[in-house]
């Protein structure tokens, strides 16, 4: 693993200082591992690791890439963990959301045109208390993504999507919709419309914070 580790690390530094750029295709394995001082074999198991992070695509018959680097991308293995969540990890995940969200939407209170408010609007009138566990879950997966992405920040509104996972979103859901609470949940999206629309960050952060907050302490109560 060590050696695995060292062949990793070099073509990270390669990536970081510019010697390969995203979409460029890799030299061939052998020149590759001699410039780097690697075995074949230490080289093609880093290959591996990387392609698994999405930091290279190994395609058959033509080569091996760098991708796009794309924030979104390289945070794919995040959305993975996350969906191998354990219900003791499930509050960690919601304290570190309780701290990224609240931020982004107050960035995206600064951000958001009239026409994006609107359809944000449009979006939370689409559904209410008789509005079927599914379709909330992708309602709320839809209104949480519209407002990180408008923060304008790519690392940050992928990392936050990439928390967003529907299985645990479902879950929330139902049980919200067994205990009656699915209204007061739609109540507080309205709300924070609102405040987007004042262009309120501060508002904005205040709202969002107890919006995740309370989500954060029915999941402790649904765990106990």
């Amino acid at each position: 693993m060590a050696v695995t580790d060292e062949a990793i690390s070099k073509i990270q530094a390669m990536i970081v200082a510019g010697d390969l750029k995203p979409g460029q295709r890799l030299p061939p394995e052998k020149e590759l591992s001699e410039s780097l001082g690697l075995s074949r074999s230490s080289l093609r198991e880093a290959v591996k690791a990387l392609e698994l992070i999405r930091v290279l695509d190994v395609r058959r018959g033509d080569g091996t890439y760098v991708t796009t680097l794309d924030p979104g991308l390289l945070l794919e293995a995040v959305s993975f963990v996350v969906d191998m969540h354990q219900d003791h990890s499930l509050v960690e995940l919601f304290e570190v959301r309780r701290i990224l969200e609240p931020a982004a939407a107050a960035l995206a209170a600064t951000r958001l045109d009239a026409d994006a408010i609107d359809e944000l609007r449009t979006l939370v009138d689409e559904v209410d208390e008789t509005t079927t566990v599914e379709d909330l879950v992708a309602h709320d997966l839809d209104f949480h993504a519209r407002i990180i992405q408008a923060a304008g920040n790519a690392y940050l509104s992928s990392m936050l999507e990439a928390l967003s996972s529907r299985t645990v979103r479902a879950r929330i859901w139902r049980g919200l919709t067994e205990e009656r609470s699915v209204s007061r949940t739609l109540d507080e999206h309205h709300a924070i419309v609102d405040a987007l629309a004042r262009h309120d960050a501060d508002l904005v952060r205040a709202l969002v914070t107890v919006h995740v907050s309370g989500v954060e302490n029915w999941l402790r109560r649904s765990l106990e």
